[in-house]
This record gives C-alpha cells, sequence and structure tokens, in this order.
C-alpha cells in the first residue's frame, strides 16, 4: 500500500494543459493515473502529442508521468519517457543490473546515503516498459496491517516493506512492487488490505492484480477466496457508505520515491 501524499488541488494543471491532459481544473486521465499521481507513484504509459520542450516540437511520445514537490513548495511534472538503453546507476553494480533488466530478480536491496551522509535502505526494480531503474526508498512504503482479515506479524511486515513474497494463512501471496500499477503482486486477482488509522481500520480494495515475479499466469484458484476475505470486503462496502477516506488508493501503490537516478 501507498500513502496518498497529495491532494488533487495540487496538482500541476497548467502543465499537465500544456501535454494535452487537462483543460480548466478538468484532469484528462483515468482515476487509476490521477491516484497514482496523488500517491507519487507514476502513471501507466500515456500517449502524449503536440509537445513543445526546450525549443523543440515533438509530434508524440509515449512516456509515463510522476509528480515531485519543488522548491517552492509546489508540484512539478515529471515525464519519464521510454528509453532504448537503460541509464546506468552508479550504486549497482554491473551484475546486479543485468539481473534486474534480464527479469531474473524482482528487486535488489540497496544502502543509499543522503547529502548528509544519513543511510538509508532501498529498493531497486527496473521497469520494463520505460527501461529504467526505479528506486524506492522503503522508510515510505505503507505497510498494510492486515489481509484479508488476518493481521501480519512484524516479521510479515519487514518482509513486505523489503519487496519480498509474503503468505498469509489463506494462501494468499502478496509482494510489494513499484511497477505495479496497483503498487502490489499476488497470486489472487483481488485481495483487501486495511491499515490502522487513528485506531480504526480503513479498507481498500485491490483488483485486477497482476501473478506474481517469475510467474507466466494466475493458478486456477486465483479467483476463490477465504471467508475473512468477503467478510472484510462488507467491512469495506460499510465504509463506503460511511463516506471514510481510503488510506490509499486502489490504483497503484508508492510513496513514490520513483526517480531516474535515485531516490527523491
Amino acid at each position: 500500500m501507498i500513502q496518498q501524499l497529495y491532494e488533487q488541488r495540487n496538482l500541476p494543471l497548467e502543465d499537465l494543459r500544456k501535454i494535452g491532459l487537462a483543460s480548466g481544473k478538468d484532469i484528462h486521465m483515468s482515476n487509476d493515473n490521477i491516484s497514482a499521481l496523488l500517491s507519487g507513484r507514476r502513471t501507466e504509459i500515456l500517449k502524449l502529442s503536440d509537445l513543445s520542450y526546450e525549443g523543440h516540437h515533438i509530434a508524440e511520445l509515449e512516456a509515463k508521468l510522476s509528480v515531485k514537490p519543488q522548491q517552492n513548495g509546489e508540484l512539478g511534472l515529471l515525464v519519464h519517457p521510454i528509453y532504448k538503453q537503460a541509464p546506468h546507476l552508479a550504486f549497482l553494480s554491473l551484475e546486479e543490473a543485468e539481473s534486474l533488466e534480464k527479469g531474473k530478480v524482482p528487486n535488489i536491496e540497496k544502502v543509499m546515503y543522503d547529502e548528509e551522509g544519513i543511510p538509508k535502505d532501498v529498493i531497486v526494480e527496473f521497469d520494463k516498459e520505460t527501461k529504467e531503474f526505479i528506486v524506492i526508498d522503503e522508510a515510505r512504503i505503507l505497510v498494510p496491517d492486515r489481509i484479508n482479515g488476518e493481521y501480519l506479524s512484524l516479521d510479515q511486515k519487514e518482509r513486505y516493506r523489503k519487496g519480498k513474497e509474503v503468505e498469509m494463512s489463506d494462501g494468499t501471496i502478496v509482494q510489494f512492487s513499484a511497477t505495479e500499477q496497483e503498487g502490489i503482486r499476488s497470486n489472487k486477482l483481488a485481495l483487501i488490505a486495511s491499515v490502522l488509522i487513528d485506531g480504526g481500520l480503513s479498507f481498500v480494495l485491490y483488483h485486477g492484480l497482476n501473478y506474481l515475479f517469475g510467474k507466466k499466469q494466475h493458478d486456477e484458484d486465483a479467483d476463490v477466496y477465504s471467508k475473512d476475505y468477503y467478510t472484510d470486503l462488507e467491512n469495506l462496502e460499510q465504509q463506503e457508505r460511511r463516506g471514510q477516506p481510503f488510506a490509499s488508493q486502489p490504483d497503484k501503490q508508492y510513496s513514490r520515491t520513483y526517480t531516474r537516478s535515485g531516490s527523491r
């Protein structure tokens, strides 16, 4: 899960207007893509047309979008085009980079240092669509408190935060992924995740999930769910009727710390 970091009213409308994705105060993107921006994640690949950049005219461009706070506190729009070759990250060895690019591993844990020399744990993934590495600050990943009615143990939460598979007692397996629009992979097509907020649970339905890393498809029982799943589905419906806000959106997941050359 990823926290919603920004409010929709703070999205860079002028930048979105310039690339034809907004008019007036209306944003011409799907709810999933808007939620991705609000959560600090990337959108899916969008087709942009009639662009002007540093004096150059670009008739058409396919790219993902994200937003990032600027020095003035406002959100700026970042465009992530499709690269012919992945830009190299200095802190990745050639072997590590190759393992990610060839899909041998889902992610790699690294330690980075900020400008003051303070270390932070990050996960590095490879976005096959844009052909670039994505760096995620582990501290910014919102880990579910429970899945399908079952609370995660401290060990399970730590595994999730580090991008490892976590298996629940009902057979549901989940894995955080910054490259997924939902921010999560699973052996199930859907699941209910919950986080504790102000002493109460907030429920989020994730559906249309992609299969686990290294798999080519879901298992036959991917659409078979436990009793506790349906119990939490009822809890989610009650939450919606009460008009309570979501802890995160069923869009995709990442407090996004996406960047081309390092974490934000």
